[in-house]
């Protein structure tokens, strides 16, 4: 047991952004402002006010099909939000307008390429001074992928996670392929870049063939944070191997201590027990003054939609207050943040950060202010040099 008067360890904590908020009716809601949900001004204000809270980090959530209420078909329904902004053109639109949050694009690994994504992600290290990360997520969905015309037999769960391991491995060479001092830029010799300071990375696996070097300079962080859901046996192998930040569903205490035991596992199988892996608890939240308002609102919510919300992370209605005694509970089954879902936008995002934050910090849990320019410095990574470098010497 650690002594009593040793201070709470600080506690991470990210917000996930998706069109109005995480409830289907989320968009009906007043101050949802559906006529704005596909401008910038939209999600810099969002931005803004998550910054304003101090958070480490926000998520765009992405895909590469319409929004579905059902899980293996587009549902038709006219009464949902469709379509949604490209995650990493929109973070790196923001970027410019905040100056220390954290920005964390969704990419879907399945259906996309690593050099572009790699090279997307670098570009808005670039542009944002070392504040990129990035979400990975796979799909199995047969509709989506006929958009692609790529497969005709869907992957097994197992194959696509495997896939997407291959796909930040490749990502994460072509981050290192220019070391860091590889641009010289002196007019007076001509000589703009060192040559032998670009390397092929030379990736041959079952999913990827890559060469290499990558065409975009080393981000500012080395390696811009890497994160994936931890969903269920086959994805954490992923997290595990791949990623700086797992995200976990927060059901209960137990089922979290659970996936965090899977996952350590799995890390420790990998040998990079040494290196930091952050495990974050994912929630959806409404947040009011007290639990029977928060419930009425979420009936009322479920009533519009038609049908009752239920979310793959878990979902809490009650006060800030109550939110944070969870929080803190939760963290004991070795979380180290959590990635919270505002049910509605409008509401639930000021209410994370005027509220619960507020709350978090008199209880000495979370920031008073920024300690760091960086994602993994707010995060408390190092910046890891190139594997290439280190070759090189």
């Amino acid at each position: 047991m650690s002594d009593s008067s040793t201070p709470p360890a600080p506690l991470h904590l990210a917000v996930s952004l998706d069109g109005a908020g995480r409830h289907p009716a989320a968009w009906r809601e007043p101050g949802a402002r559906p006529a704005e949900l596909f401008t910038a001004r939209y999600w810099a204000g969002l931005a803004s006010e998550a910054e304003t809270g101090l958070l480490d980090f926000i998520t765009f959530e992405d895909g590469l099909a319409l929004q579905s209420s059902l899980p293996e078909a587009f549902d038709e329904r006219p009464d949902r939000v469709r379509g949604r902004l490209d995650a990493v053109l929109t973070a790196a639109r923001v970027a410019p307008l905040t100056r220390h949050i954290g920005l964390v694009p969704a990419v879907t690994a399945t259906h996309t390429e690593p050099f572009h994504i790699s090279k997307a992600v670098a570009t808005l290290d670039h542009v944002s001074r070392g504040r990129a990360g990035l979400r990975v997520q796979v799909s199995g969905l047969p509709h989506e992928a006929r958009h692609f015309g790529r497969r005709t037999v869907p992957l097994a769960d197992t194959e696509l996670y495997a896939e997407a391991a291959d796909h930040v491995e490749v990502i994460r060479r072509l981050w290192d392929s220019w070391e860091d001092d590889a641009e010289i830029r002196d007019v007076a010799t001509g000589r703009f870049v060192d040559r032998d300071k670009l390397h092929h990375i030379d990736f041959e696996g079952r999913h990827f063939s890559v060469r290499g070097p990558s065409i975009t300079p080393r981000p500012p962080q080395g390696q811009p944070v890497v994160s994936a859901s931890g969903a269920g046996e086959a994805s954490y192998a992923l997290v595990a191997r791949s990623t700086d930040v797992g995200y976990v569903a927060a059901h209960d205490g137990d089922r979290t201590r659970a996936a965090v035991a899977a996952i350590r596992r799995a890390r420790e199988a990998t040998g990079l027990t040494a290196d930091p892996l952050h495990l974050f608890g994912e929630l959806t939240v409404f947040l009011d003054e007290d639990a029977p308002a928060a419930g009425a609102r979420l009936e009322r919510l479920d009533a519009l939609a038609g049908l009752p919300h239920g979310a793959d992370a878990g979902v809490f209605t009650g006060s800030p207050g109550q939110l944070a005694d969870l929080l803190l509970e939760r963290r004991e089954a070795g979380l180290s943040g959590f990635l919270l879902h505002p049910g509605v936008i409008a509401h639930d995002l000021p209410a994370i950060t005027r509220s619960l934050v507020p709350e978090l910090q008199r209880r000495g849990v979370f920031r008073r202010e920024y300690e760091a320019d960086t994602l993994r410095g707010l995060l408390g990574l190092h910046r890891p040099g190139s594997r290439y470098a280190r070759r090189a010497a």
